[in-house]
Formats: structure tokens, sequence, C-alpha cells
């Protein structure tokens, strides 16, 4: 690229001399076992990027949590910026996976592709994350604090983590959540290449539905029982129901349960339910429906409860957002790189951030797919470009700021 500063041309020339270390820090990361419910194992992760960090001149704080991991900071100041908001990099450390599962499927490269659980979502962004903040910190450059935080729970909504986002959102600038980026439908990955970054995001909540009944013998004393399976059976297609594509609106039994033996009428039955909706009118009017079909009896007798067990709110659209998008394109572009940005239906806590009126851009990882999967995967050439994008970005986007 001949229209870099010279400290860009610097940073960039860094990190593009670094791609062994960033997939040594991605093999640890993948291997290192951090599923959302294993604190150990978040913490290990932690631990990991905490030492990295360290190493590399930042400041780190460790926020404890009892039940979950712990969350980590890092910073590195800038006493002679005019403005002292930092520029905030977000991310988390926990995988969907089961304990055990880097056991048994290690990180691997092979055909050019990285594999391993949360190799794409998202220990890559948290790589590539931790590299620019070390370019910052080794190259100078950036006209703004820097702070990265990585949490430990956002795979099942962040009921420990939000309030801490919501405070670092409160004290950024700006923030960038490297989530993966992907490929568009139907491309092949190449240097010269399409790129799908995210500007909006739904909302989501995540329920709990618990069913009463009463218990009774179903061959001698089948008219005396109550069938909490019967009513919850019932609710499962209204439910359903209330799904509305057009609208954007999703309903989704995904979990059900119940029952005591199979010769019992069964006096107990549960599901859980995943919402996802657009705009927060759409979220209290769907909660309420989905309360009334609960809690409103089919099998006479039966009763229901409704639990909000964790919500992601949408990240929306603004001009704001719409100005680090720009030097997030305009960056990519001296790669060789087009972007684009997409609405998505999956949730982040970038959507926390936003709602905080700090100006937010999503899934600025390196490349990757089939998250959630044991197929899930990252392009390794795009580790580099990834990292040099979003530093680029980060710059321009602080000098704007200033």
């Amino acid at each position: 690229m001949s229209d870099l500063t010279p400290e860009e041309a610097k940073v960039t020339a860094w990190l593009a001399s670094r791609k062994e270390a960033m997939v040594a820090l991605l093999r640890e990361m993948v291997d290192t076992d951090s599923g959302s419910y294993d604190k150990a194992g978040v913490d290990r992760a932690g631990q990991v990027l905490a030492r990295f960090h360290e190493a590399n001149g930042l400041v780190v704080e460790i926020v404890p949590d009892a039940r979950y991991g712990d969350a980590v900071k890092a910073r590195l100041p800038n006493p002679s910026a005019n403005d002292q908001r930092p520029v905030l990099l977000l991310g988390h450390r926990d995988t969907v996976f089961p304990q055990g599962e880097p056991t048994r499927r290690p990180f691997t490269i092979k055909g050019g592709r990285a594999y391993g659980p949360g190799v794409a979502d998202m220990k890559a962004g948290l790589v590539i994350e931790a590299f620019v903040a070390a370019a910052f910190a080794e190259c100078g450059g950036l006209s703004a604090p820097l702070m990265m935080l990585t949490t430990s729970d956002e795979e099942i909504a962040s009921p420990s983590s939000r309030p801490i986002i919501e405070a670092a959102a409160r004290e950024a600038r700006c923030v960038f959540n490297a989530e993966p980026s992907r490929l568009p439908a139907g491309t092949e990955f190449s240097r010269d290449q399409k790129q799908s970054i995210t500007s909006g995001r739904k909302g989501g909540v995540f329920m709990r539905a618990e069913f009463t009944g009463k218990a009774a013998h179903s061959g001698a004393n089948y008219d005396k029982g109550i069938s909490a399976i019967v009513d919850l059976g019932h609710k499962i297609p209204r439910l359903q129901g209330l799904t509305d594509l057009e609208r954007g609106v999703t309903v989704n039994v995904g979990l059900i349960g119940g029952g005591q033996t199979v010769n019992t009428i069964a006096p107990h039955a549960w599901c859980e339910i995943d919402l996802r909706y657009v705009t927060a009118a759409q979220r209290d009017e769907l909660v309420g429906a989905i309360k009334t079909i609960v809690e409103t009896p089919v099998v006479p007798g039966a009763t229901g409860a409704l639990a909000i067990k964790g919500e992601f709110v949408p990240l929306e659209r603004s001009s704001e957002s719409a100005v680090l998008f720009e030097a997030y394109r305009d960056a990519a572009a001296g790669f060789g790189i087009s972007v684009a940005a997409e609405f998505t239906g999956g949730c982040a806590d970038s959507g926390f951030t936003a709602a905080q009126g700090c100006p937010t851009l999503c899934s600025v990882g390196p490349i990757g797919g089939l998250a959630h999967t044991p197929d899930e995967f990252l392009e390794v050439e795009s580790i580099v470009p990834a990292a040099q994008v979003l530093a680029l970005a980060v710059m321009r986007t602080a000098a704007r700021m200033e």
C-alpha cells in the first residue's frame, strides 16, 4: 500500500512479520478448554491473554467473578491524547463446547484452514486484537488510549459480563468487536476477496417455561392425573406460530423435557424458547405473547410459568457507526479486500455497547465459518490482513474522533 502514513506503514509491517506468532497464540487459545460454564478453563484462557498483554507492555486488570470466568481488561494509555476516551477492542473467550472438546479435536491446520473449538468464534478475533494492541505498544501511531476487554460468558448472553461491557462502552469513544467475518455466499477465499462484516444484529431473549400438572397412575387412575406434557405439547405449535419472517421475528422451542415414568401421568414438563427480534417494541410484544401462551392452560388444572434466562439487545445501525464502517472499508480496500456490511439474526455483545450510544462495528475478525459445530473453520491467510485492516481502522477512526 503506497498511501500509508509512516506510522501506518510501521504498524502494518510489524503485524505482517508476526504471522507465525499469531498462529501460535491461536493454537494455545483453541487448545485451552473454555466452555461458558467452565470457569477454571475460561480463566486459563484469560491468563494466556493476560501474559501476552503484560509481555507487550499493556496494563492488565482482572475483574473477578465468582460464578463465571473473570473479565480481563488490558490498557494502553496515551497521556498526550486530547481525548482520553479509549478505543475499545471487545471479545469473548468462552465457547459453546463441552469440557474436553480441545482434547478430542485439538487445533489443526488442513488445506489452509484452521480447525478446533472456538477457532473462529472467536479466539482468532481475540488473537488479532491482542496483536493490534501489541503493535501500537511497539510502534506507536495511535492518537488515542486503547482498551481491550475480553469476557467469559457471551455464548450464554453475558449474565455476568453485561454490566462490565456497558461500563466500558460508556467510557469508550468507539468499539470494534472481532467476531468472525464471513465470505459472501457462494464465494471462495482468496487474498483479493469479498468479505462481509456486521453492521446490525437482532436482539434475542432466551426463556425457560415450566409446566406443572398432577401425577397419577396411567393405568389405574388415568382420569385423576393432569398431564404437564400434554399441556406443553399443545402450546409448542402456538409458540412456533408467533414467528413472522417478514417482520424479522422468530420463536423457536429448542429444548423440551418432562415426565416421571412411562406409566405416570406427567406432573411436570419444561421447554426452552429462543426469541429473535429487530425492534424493542417487537421484544415487548413477543415476550408478552409467549407469557400468555405459557400461562394459559390447555389441559384443565395445569399451570405454566415463564422465566427469562438471558437476553441480548439489538445492534442497531447509526450514522456514528457508519463512520467506523467507512474507515474499515477504506482500510480493507488498500489490501484488495471489498467489504460489505450485513444485517444478521445472530446476537453478540456489540448490541450492549451500541445501546450505550457508543459507535460500534462488529465481525471485524478473520474469516471463518460453521461456528458452533465440529466443522468450524478459520481461513489462516485471513489472520494477518484482518489484523492490519483493524489496526488501520482503529488509527483512522481515532484520528477522526479527536
